[in-house]
């Protein structure tokens, strides 16, 4: 059950902004925009006041239509490692985890995100309760402890981004298996612990032997754990694959997988080729379990140096042997977000320069998500991100962006979070339908409104016979001649609506399903 009443207000009463830390002018601006939007459902949020009409009824609407909604992927990161993003610190009570977490959430929403990526696994360990690998001491403050009361964020975070009609996808690191900074001694059942021999240590941190079946194995078990239990609406691996190289260049300690492999390939398509085998069977098992699910990895964000011509830096092919152009060409992710952490005129390492070639790899059509280095806006300025934006916005290959990261934007970093909200996204948009899961459109819901004048509400309440499960209902209400959109979890089946002094003149429901493809609208109008 939903009020929409509280959802109008939430709008009005609340904004993500520390208004301490803006000037009068900002303040004025942002407060601006907000009443534009909100004016005109003044009588729809007025609780308690009667209703000026005797009798209303809705029926069937034929031929109308609510507007349209952009397609445009905005997610961002929520890190867990060294704490980055969430908790704020390790060890905190679990009620203050929970705020902190809700608190993110409710910002993204506010800004009219639609995807949250949530770092789930920073380093062989769990942010959920898993019989695979130990609690996280970025939770509890010792790996291995369990958080008191026991709850699970993963499953937490799931619910209240679903609520606010955000996707969630769970973020795995499937070879890092202790971060440099990581205090106290390892747990028991850590897997440097229980399998020591598929663990190296390397530049002070401890890594996984990809070339090891086992430790392959046990990465892909974790992450088709999660996809079995949980309701992600993806799964997300970064770019760590063999570790960035240390100032040394030393090379990764596997002498005992490479002679035990007795392989006749050169070091270096040897260590892809163990990469590549991982990448396609994880794309595999969680299409088999899961066929909706999107599998989506965010590369380094060069291929190549010289690829294109003009692009240096880091060879990914080379040092971390990763092959993501392989894995784009074939279609073994849903989605690529490269990390294009450069800015626009950055030569060596441009933006738009490295997204145009990272469409060219991608003959499947497969989702181009690029990634933006959004923490970096101090000492960039805010418009650095914006103007990316607009970009990719112009790009026919790139349908979305994804910050890196949430902190960035909730913490209102040189002013991205109030210019994001003013000028970049106005209004909410559905995440791009993965026609290649599923290209069937969910059947026309049938919906149906009462206005209960004891109540002084109108009760929506719609169902539908399509046998496949609906993620989202998009309900768009118009009044006053303008219309306001909500995404509602699929499960939803009614919701109330306290109409106050100005009834809704056209209401209208959409079913999507869980590759994002939409019905026909499903509409009432006021008789």
């Amino acid at each position: 059950m939903a009020y929409f009443s509280h959802f109008f207000n939430s709008i009005g009463q609340h904004t993500f902004l520390d208004k301490t830390r803006l000037s009068h002018r900002q303040s004025h601006r942002i407060n601006q925009v907000v009443k534009e939007r909100i004016s005109i459902l003044t009588g729809l949020v007025a609780l308690g006041l009667a209703s000026l009409e005797a009798e209303v009824t809705y029926g069937t609407a034929e031929n109308a239509k609510a507007p349209s909604l952009t397609r445009e992927f905005r997610g961002a990161w929520i890190a867990t490692v060294n704490n980055i993003d969430w908790p704020s610190k390790p060890g905190l009570p679990v009620a203050t985890q929970k705020k902190e977490l809700s608190e993110l959430i409710n910002t993204a929403a506010r800004l009219k995100l639609n995807c949250l990526i949530f770092q789930v696994r920073p380093a062989c360990d769990a942010l959920y309760p898993s019989k695979l690998e130990p609690w996280s001491e970025y939770l509890t403050g010792k790996m291995g402890k369990t958080p008191s009361p026991i709850w699970d964020p993963l499953d937490y975070a799931i619910n209240e981004s679903h609520r606010r009609g955000l996707e969630l996808h769970a973020w795995f690191n499937p070879y890092r298996a202790r971060y440099k900074g990581a205090k106290g001694a390892p747990d028991s059942s850590h897997i440097s612990r229980t399998q020591p021999s598929l663990v190296k240590n390397y530049d002070g941190y401890q890594w996984l032997d990809p070339a090891e079946p086992a430790a392959a194995n046990h990465s892909l078990k974790v992450i088709m754990d999660v996809v079995s239990r949980y309701d992600v609406d993806g799964i997300h691996i970064d770019d760590y694959f063999y570790p960035y190289p240390d100032s040394k260049r030393t090379s990764f300690p596997d002498e005992v997988s490479w002679k035990k492999s007795n392989s006749k390939m050169s070091r270096n398509d040897w260590r892809r080729m163990h990469i590549n085998n991982f990448i396609k069977r994880l794309h595999t098992e969680i299409h088999k379990v899961k066929p909706h699910v999107k599998f989506g990895i965010s590369p380094f964000g060069i291929w190549r140096p010289g690829y294109p011509k003009q692009i240096k830096g880091l060879d990914a092919y080379d040092e971390l042997y990763a092959d993501a152009r392989l894995w784009l060409r074939e279609g073994w992710m849903d989605y690529c977000a490269p990390q294009l952490y450069w800015q626009i005129n950055d030569k060596a390492q441009s933006y738009p320069v490295l997204m145009q070639w990272w469409h060219e790899q991608n003959p499947k059509g497969r989702h181009l998500w690029p990634g933006n280095n959004s923490a970096k806006v101090d000492p960039w300025p805010a418009s650095e991100i914006i103007k990316q934006i607009g970009l990719t916005r112009k790009h026919r290959g790139a349908t979305g962006n994804i910050h890196w990261n949430l902190s960035a934007l909730t913490k209102n970093r040189n002013n991205l979070g109030t210019q994001l909200i003013a000028r970049t996204y106005t209004q909410p948009a559905l995440v791009p339908a993965s026609k290649w899961l599923d290209s069937r459109a969910p059947k026309v819901p049938a919906v149906f409104a009462k206005w209960d004048k004891t109540r002084d509400m109108i009760r929506i309440n719609w169902r539908t016979t399509d046998s496949e499960p609906i993620r989202w209902w998009l309900f768009q209400v118009k009044a006053d001649n303008r219309w306001i959109s909500k995404l509602m979890p699929g499960k939803q089946r009614m919701a109330l609506l306290r109409p106050g002094k100005i009834f809704p003149e056209m209401i209208s429901l959409k079913a999507l399903d869980m590759a994002g493809n939409a019905s026909e609208a499903a509409a009432l109008t006021k008789k």
